[in-house]
Formats: structure tokens, sequence, C-alpha cells
């Protein structure tokens, strides 16, 4: 079964993690990283990620929910772009990274991982926090 494609009303937004005063009042509070969001919720779905698709487009997420927090992985195989992956826990970045067409491998410790265009992710780190709304 496909990730259910764009659920209406379903984000990924961004909020920074703290700043110090002097800078807060030219830090965003919250970005939308994503408006298209497509949920992956099936066995099958998770497992099919992002392969075999030729591109994705710029305002697109793909959520992967998971029961709890554990070892999560990621591969590349059968996509031929770069994506920015994003691990949580309860909405908390653990781990960001940019993973090459083909050959990218991530592993991360968490119960969300968020699969975003490469690029999206640039002003993420962890200790932000990063939640699937809707």
């Amino acid at each position: 079964m496909p990730p259910d494609r764009g659920r209406p009303g379903v984000r990924v937004i961004h909020r920074p993690a703290a700043v110090e005063p002097e800078e807060r009042a030219l830090a965003p509070t919250k970005r939308v990283l994503a408006d298209d969001v497509e949920v992956a919720d099936s066995g099958l779905s998770q497992l099919l990620g992002l392969m075999f698709r030729r591109s994705v487009p710029d305002d697109y997420a793909l959520a992967f929910r998971f029961e709890a927090a554990d070892s999560r992985s990621l591969h590349m195989l059968f996509v031929p772009f770069a994506i920015d992956a994003v691990w949580l826990v309860e909405g908390e970045v653990t781990k960001v990274k940019r993973l090459r067409p083909w050959i990218g491998l991530g592993w991360g410790r968490a119960d969300t991982i968020v699969e975003l265009p490469a690029g999206a992710a640039d002003d993420v780190e962890p200790g932000d926090a990063v939640v699937v709304e809707g």
C-alpha cells in the first residue's frame, strides 16, 4: 500500500531551539518545512519510502511514524535524488543528515523520521522541534 498522498491539512513545522536574547527578535519562531505531506504508516509504504520516484516537490515531506523511539535506518537504494532526513523523538530533532542519491545511508534514534527535499532542512539542528501537524 503506498503512503497516503498529501493528507489535507498535514504540515511539517520547524521551531528552532531557544536562541540567545539578542538574536530572538531576528529569529523566526516557526517555519513550514512542507505543506504536501505523505505519511508512510504501513509496513509496505515504509519499506518503499521514496524508492522509484524521479523527484519530489519543493514543499513535500514523507513522514514515518513509529510506535516507540528506537534505532531507525534509512537507505537511498533506487532513489535518484538527494534528500534531507530528520530523526525525531517526541518532536525533538535528534539527527539531521543529507543523504546522497542511490548510495546514502543514515541511522539514528527516532519515533518519527521526516524525509524532505535536499536543502529543506538546512536550518534544522539537533535540539530543535519539528512536528508533523494535522
